[in-house]
Order: C-alpha cells, then structure tokens, then sequence
C-alpha cells in the first residue's frame, strides 16, 4: 500500500488522465467562458441558443432541459435570462393550456450566429497546437471516453465509441 501514490504517478496511470481530463476540460470551459462573456455570452447561454436554434420547432422547456443535458431548473434560470434579454420567447402550446413553447427572436437567431463564431475562434485558438490528424484523434479518444459511460436508456452500454458529432455540438 505504501508504493500506491508513486503507482498513481506513473505516466499512463488511469487517474492521472482522468485528473488531466477534468482539469483540461475546466480550464478549455474557463477559457471559451472568458472569451463569450466579453461580448456579453457564456457556454450556458449559448448550448441553449444553439438547441433552440437547431431544433427548427419550438420546443417544451423539459425537451430543452433534456437536450442541452441540464436539470430542468437550471434550464429555466437561463431560459429567464434569454427570454429578459429579448433573445428567446415563451408562446402557449397550441394543444395543452398548461404548457409553453420556447423559440428564439430574431434577436435571439442573430445573438446565437455571433456566439457561434466566437466559440469558434476561442476554440480553435484552444486547439491551434494540433493539427488536423491530432484532432481527429482527439476527438476519437473523447468519443470512446464518452461511449465507455453513456449508458442509454434502457440501462446498456451506448453502441457507437466514434459517434460524437451530435454530442460535440451540444458540448459547447
């Protein structure tokens, strides 16, 4: 047991890397955080633009929530947010009384593409030390990462270990 922290400190040590994973993962949000929120944006604002966007429907706020992977009133906080900027609107459902649809405003449309290229830049600023095979590369490694412990709905391992378009997309 004594010879255990020296064993934890070998390259290739499965906490090592989760320990680097975590603390590069904090510090790429920090820093893409940092770089939207001079212009008046942040991660969580924009994965919830980006879904609305995306959705092409106006979407229940659970649906949101259940999409941009965040607990239901989390996604209110920030859907609070959008909708006092003028970015996101909340219409009754046509068919249910009870419930709301959200949609982005023009506003919000136009507030989202602007995020979208900021995220961008302050991405590939982040990356700029790979080149295109490293980060393709990279990207595989995190999608097995990813596969190893999505566990899908009915309790099983996820399928696919290279499938991570969709989820890259709604990560950042």
């Amino acid at each position: 047991m004594a010879e255990e922290p020296a064993a934890r400190q070998r390259f290739g040590s499965s906490d090592v890397l989760v320990d680097e994973l975590f603390a590069t993962t904090h510090r790429l949000r920090t820093f893409v955080d940092g770089r939207l929120r001079e212009h008046g944006a942040s991660v969580a604002r924009l994965r919830t633009l980006r879904v609305l966007a995306l959705a092409g429907e106006p979407l229940r706020m659970r649906d949101l929530a259940e999409h941009v992977g965040n607990a239901p009133r989390t996604t209110t906080t920030i859907v609070d947010s959008l909708e006092r900027d003028g970015l996101v609107e909340r219409v009754r459902h046509p068919t249910d009384r009870r419930a709301f649809l959200l949609t982005l405003t023009e506003e919000g449309a136009r507030r989202h593409r602007e995020a979208e290229e900021l995220d961008r830049a302050a991405l590939a600023a982040a990356t700029g030390a790979l080149d295109a095979a490293e980060r393709e590369q990279l990207r595989t490694l995190l999608g097995r990462i990813r596969a190893a412990v999505d566990v899908d709905a009915d309790g099983g391992r996820a399928d696919s270990a290279t499938d991570t378009d969709a989820d890259a997309d709604a990560d950042t």
